[in-house]
């Protein structure tokens, strides 16, 4: 099947239509999903090696998952922070306890999460570190992908986020990621946080060299500054532990959350950290409307029921080993030039001589594989951590197929 179907034509039409354009996605529509398959509006059935960026860490449509937002629906879904809700408590608790944190202050989207946690940073430096207000620095690793409001991408060094939305918000200084003597450098009187992802995602899935999160966590902790860990896309299991950061041993200062929190069913993103350090807000001075409201809360809850027994950690893990095994053939046969990644997480730069990343996507979706490419010659891995192996290696035999060919 292809674009020029009645029906996903008809589709791709309104969407050119009435949509604005923000991103470039595949010419495919997604009609229903389950587990690791996505089927279009024809009925051909696709293999999801993307998982929505790591939103989709359980799957599509998980049992648990469904039952959990179902009984909530015909209970209460939205209260507004302007009073207590039975399922807030909780969620709060277990994910605290997950993040071995206090406080938790829920959001929605990855985002606003990365927002919250640049005000909180802030907000710690002026109250308690003691920084003459209005000159709160923020130190962030170049290649970053942190979110696409106009804060964020003012510390973005990616010309397509950032290039024709400024004035730029003031306050950050980028230094190459990777790089402790650079961030040592960086950091002076003035730096109330340093904010990485300890693996840049939308980069290409970016490992940084071994030791570099454990020296982060010691400069942070020696100069009194915040370690803030954007483990959005990293975090809830993907890598083989429930934090990337707990490969070096790390527990960051400030954990910000999103994505797969939210089970692929609602949208719900959260920073979690110490009273100390989220305690610095006070009634209204911060706040979401739909904030860890109660669908949101109860869903949330069953991810992290899920996370605790570790079923889905060892699963990235020991098909993560298959996956990178895989494709360290084809970096061995010459169809791609290198793959980053750990647990069930790789970035694969394409040989240029086997077409770009986005032609590479499309060869795939053709064959029944939904990838999405990035940075023009890399693709990104990231299936659901439920996924078969047998699915999985269907899905790497058709990309052997395609660079192969």
């Amino acid at each position: 099947m292809t674009s020029t179907e009645p029906g996903i034509a008809a589709a791709l039409a309104a969407a050119e239509a009435h949509s604005a354009h923000n991103y470039h996605p595949l010419p495919v529509v997604v009609a229903t999903a389950e587990g690791a398959w996505m089927t279009d509006v024809t009925g051909r059935r696709y293999l999801d090696m993307l998982a929505g960026y790591s939103a989709l860490n359980f799957g599509h449509g998980h049992p648990r998952l469904l039952a959990a937002a179902r009984a909530q629906l015909e209970r209460v879904t939205l209260t507004s922070r302007a009073f207590h809700h039975d399922r807030f408590g909780d969620f709060c608790t277990r994910l605290a306890e997950l993040c071995g944190m206090e406080l938790v202050l829920p959001m929605n989207t990855g985002a606003e999460a990365v927002e919250t946690a640049v005000k909180t940073a802030r907000k710690w430096g002026y109250q308690v570190k003691g920084v003459p207000d209005g000159q709160a620095k923020i130190v962030v690793a170049d290649g970053n992908f942190h979110g696409r409001t106009t804060t964020i991408v003012s510390f973005s060094t990616d010309p397509e986020a950032r290039e024709g939305f400024g004035p730029y918000t003031p306050g950050f200084e980028i230094v190459p990621y990777g790089d402790l003597a650079a961030m040592e450098a960086a950091v002076d009187e003035r730096t109330v946080a340093v904010l990485l992802e300890p693996i840049q995602g939308e980069a290409g899935v970016r490992v940084p060299p071994p030791g570099y999160l454990a020296g982060v966590r010691e400069l942070t902790r020696r100069r009194n500054v915040l370690f803030v860990a954007d483990e959005i896309q990293s975090g809830l299991g993907r890598t083989g532990r429930t934090f990337a950061c707990e490969h070096e041993g790390v527990v960051p200062d400030v954990y910000v959350l999103g994505k797969a929190l939210g089970g692929g069913v609602v949208p719900v993103s959260a920073v979690v950290s110490s009273r100390e350090v989220l305690g610095v807000f006070a009634p209204g001075e911060h706040g979401s409307t739909f904030g860890g409201n109660p669908l949101a809360c109860a869903v949330a809850l069953e991810v992290i029921a899920m996370l605790r027994t570790g079923e889905y950690q060892e699963r990235a893990t020991e098909l993560g080993e298959h996956l990178h095994s895989e494709l360290g053939l084809l970096v061995a046969s010459g169809a791609v030039d290198a793959v980053r990644g750990r647990g069930l997480w790789a970035g694969v730069d394409i040989n240029p001589s086997r077409g770009t990343g986005r032609a590479v996507s499309e060869q795939l979706m053709a064959r029944g594989v939904l990838v999405k490419d990035t940075h023009g010659a890399t693709i990104r891995l990231a299936p659901p951590l439920m996924i078969s192996k047998e699915d999985l290696d269907w899905g790497l035999e058709r990309l052997r197929g395609v660079l192969e060919a």
